[in-house]
């Protein structure tokens, strides 16, 4: 008998179970678990349309050869690195780094014994103090520079009479100011109205102005902290202020005076400039409010009138666009890091071989902390 059909009935179950072990090998290899880090590809992602893509992980090395950068590189000199607490994202859509920085900006009005103002100072004849410490004036400059303003007009009822000489002075002072400000209008009484933004147009303002309805109490100190958040929030120039007409006291905030001081501080400014009506109130209410007022702009770098009737209030709005135009401003790198936090004093003094007394006003002192919208209950305000 020829042995082929036995060679034949052994070799091919043989041949069938090599072919069924490479098989099985083979969907092993296709199916072996992906390496740690790595995403596995979404298959039906490139035939439904309807399913978004697989974003894969931006933290993990994905070209051909494998980096041969270190896992930690060496730091790199000057460059300011942000978490994502520091970014963040406006009502407008768009995302601001917020940096802490050592360097203080500081807005500085210098007048001469006669009550002048000065204005051919040079960065030689300054001096400042942070906490006691002589501190290095990196430059001075004196320049008309636009300003970020608010206008707080008190509409409690007892200003119902005053309202009407009061817009128009405010609007002589939109008028006598640089042509670039920009301006928002508050008008408040046991609330504070946002009744008109950021704007330079005159009619919108005028308008603003003359939405009122003056009754109820005075929260003055709500809407100066509300307002300096406004500021924060929405003002386009660097330097900024604010104006607070008022014809008494605080007697509804929730802030305290010191509170809404504070507020302002911690928001790096504004200077705050005061016009106190308080020619036909009784003494304990007019010291109270002259108190108070004095207070928001001495400690902001401000000054405060007090005119002696509702006519001379349109004498005062001149000096006000006169001190906020013609102010210097001091820059210095602080010789306490910023991180180091808390409120720092400041003093600054002038002396020029041109002037025999000159009295510098700016703001007494700072907190080293990068601004940031009240976490207190602030007075709201309202559209």
């Amino acid at each position: 008998m020829s042995p082929k059909p036995a060679l034949k009935s052994w070799f091919e179950p043989l041949m069938v179970l090599a072919l069924l072990c490479w098989q099985q090998a083979s969907v092993r290899a296709q199916t072996a678990p992906a390496i740690v880090g790595q995403q596995t590809p979404n298959v039906g992602a490139s035939t439904n349309p309807t399913r978004p893509e697989t974003q894969l992980r931006l933290d993990v090395d994905r070209d051909p050869i494998p980096s041969p950068d270190p896992e930690e590189s060496a730091p790199v000199a000057n460059v300011t690195t942000a978490s994502p607490s520091d970014i963040q994202k406006s009502q407008n859509g768009m995302y601001t780094l917020h940096a802490d920085v050592d360097e203080v900006l500081l807005n500085c009005s210098v007048i001469d014994e006669k009550g002048r103002t000065v204005t051919d100072l040079s960065a030689k004849d300054f001096r400042v103090w942070e906490d006691g410490v002589p501190q290095t004036v990196n430059s001075v400059l004196h320049q008309d520079l636009p300003v970020s303003l608010g206008i707080l007009v008190d509409n409690s009822g007892s200003m119902r009479d005053k309202r009407a000489t009061v817009n128009v002075a405010a609007l002589d002072l939109l008028r006598d100011s640089n042509p670039k400000d920009t301006a928002f209008i508050v008008n408040f009484s046991d609330r504070a109205f946002l009744d008109q933004g950021f704007t330079s147009d005159m009619v919108a303002l005028n308008r603003g102005l003359s939405r009122t309805d003056a009754k109820g109490t005075t929260a003055m100190y709500d809407a100066v902290a509300a307002s300096a958040d406004e500021l924060v929030k929405d003002a386009k120039e660097r330097k900024q202020a604010l104006l607070i007409i008022t014809d008494g006291a605080d007697n509804a905030s929730r802030l305290t005076l010191a509170q809404s001081i504070r507020r302002v501080q911690n928001l790096g400014g504004p200077v705050v400039y005061a016009i106190g009506l308080l020619f036909d109130v009784d003494k304990d209410e007019s010291d109270r409010a002259r108190n108070a007022l004095e207070a928001l702009s001495e400690e902001t770098g401000g000054i405060s009138y007090f005119p002696r009737s509702l006519q001379d209030v349109q004498s005062i709005i001149p000096d006000v666009a006169r001190d906020i135009r013609n102010q210097y401003v001091i820059d210095y790198r602080s010789t306490k890091p910023v991180s180091l936090g808390g409120y720092r004093t400041v003093h600054v003094e002038v002396k020029s071989p041109n002037h025999e007394k000159l009295i510098v006003r700016t703001k007494k002192g700072y907190y080293a902390t990068t601004p940031q919208r009240s976490q207190q209950p602030t007075q709201e305000l309202k559209q």
